[in-house]
């Protein structure tokens, strides 16, 4: 849910905003909002995979989810530079703050902080208060 209202935040940050009809803008954001849950899905299955363990998420809580984050930021990048740059399928519009040696867009790389920040720590509480209620109940 948070990618979806992410997306629609920063429509005005691409200049399909100003260009493409409700049809258009709609599609972008149901196309870019699943491929923002692949690509979280992709990124926390290949942190698992090389770092979780039987004892996971209550042991060593933090490898994973910063290895998640790292990876969703490097594909982040180099998905809105292929997209930007190479394939030219979406452009940023005169609003959008880039970063300078790359040209990717700071709107689409703080999401992959803010976002998954946010779940994993609404996680890491959760994982909590169901080990209190556990220890209560034992």
């Amino acid at each position: 849910m948070l990618n979806l209202i992410w997306e629609i935040a920063q429509l005005p940050l691409y200049t399909i905003w100003h260009t493409g009809n409700p049809g258009d803008i709609a599609f972008a954001v149901l196309h870019c909002t699943a491929g923002d849950l692949l690509i979280a899905a992709a990124s926390l299955l290949a942190a698992l995979l090389l770092l979780g363990h039987s004892g996971s998420p209550t042991e060593r809580y933090g490898a994973v989810p910063i290895s998640a984050v790292v990876a969703g930021i490097a594909y982040t990048i180099f998905s809105e530079w292929l997209n930007t740059e190479i394939r030219r399928n979406w452009a940023y519009s005169d609003l959008m703050p880039t970063l300078p040696w790359t040209g990717t867009g700071l709107s689409p790389l703080a999401q992959w902080i803010v976002v998954p920040a946010a779940s994993f720590r609404w996680l890491a509480r959760t994982v909590r208060r169901t080990q209190q209620i556990r220890k209560i109940q034992s």
